[in-house]
């Protein structure tokens, strides 16, 4: 992956999350009607789902991570996932 995209993806995670801080604020203030309440929380229901998944995405590569010969060395994760 380039650097580049990871600064993407980086960007997207982050972003993602200021997104979902604010429906978090929109929904404890109390000012929203039913409806855009609930609407608001399905968002914040998907938004929650897909930063978990690109969390546990990085918690596998760094569990991936080996030290082989003093050195950290990246294995892809389809040897180690069966």
């Amino acid at each position: 992956m380039s650097k580049t995209a990871k600064k993407e993806g980086a960007a997207t995670f982050e972003s993602s999350l200021e997104k979902l801080e604010s429906i978090v604020h929109e929904l404890e203030s109390g000012a929203k009607g039913l409806e855009d309440s609930l609407a608001l929380f399905e968002q914040g229901v998907s938004l929650a789902k897909s930063l978990t998944k690109q969390l546990e995405d990085a918690k596998a590569k760094v569990e991936i991570l080996t030290k082989e010969n003093g050195k950290l060395k990246g294995k892809p994760m389809d040897e180690t996932i069966a």
